[in-house]
């Protein structure tokens, strides 16, 4: 009776712990709670130059040489550059792509030249033809992260 009672509970708490998204903090320590969603990020910035926020969303690419930086999915076709403060912290290089990570720091609104989008470009594994297109530089939102929580996706 015993060993069933403890296969039982030991597979409760399998089903359980299963379901749990597993996480793994970068930066600073940092809640998962309380993130806004993409769009909802996107309408508190619609009239702000910079605002200090907690976000979620998608991560499409991270930087393939350090992990120094990673690129968002805002939805609707945008995304959004993320990097991180003081250069004190990197995330993985890859495997993480289309995860969910909640972010935390500074957004603000920028004009990003066109070097550095080439060298983004490079660092993101982009080819020579890729990296030559840039020629105009960039209006668009950055966020300078103090801590990331990237969540594994549920199975």
């Amino acid at each position: 009776m015993k060993k069933a009672v403890f296969t039982l509970l030991t597979g409760i708490m399998l089903i359980a712990c299963a379901k749990e998204n597993k996480v793994d903090y970068y930066g600073a320590q940092i809640t998962t709670e309380n993130a806004l969603k993409s769009d909802q990020f996107i309408a508190e910035m619609s009239d702000k130059d910079s605002l200090q926020v907690k976000v979620e969303a998608t991560i499409i690419e991270t930087c393939e040489k350090k992990g120094c930086w990673m690129t968002l999915d805002m939805g609707y076709g945008k995304e959004m550059r993320v990097t991180f403060k003081d250069y004190g912290f990197f995330v993985p290089t890859d495997s993480v792509e289309g995860h969910k990570v909640i972010i935390d720091g500074l957004a603000r609104r920028t004009t990003t030249d066109v070097e550095t989008l080439r060298h983004f470009a490079e660092d993101g594994g982009k080819s020579e033809d890729e990296i030559a297109q840039i020629t105009e530089p960039k209006e668009e939102i950055t966020f300078v992260a103090t801590g990331a929580a990237i969540l594994s996706p549920q199975e």
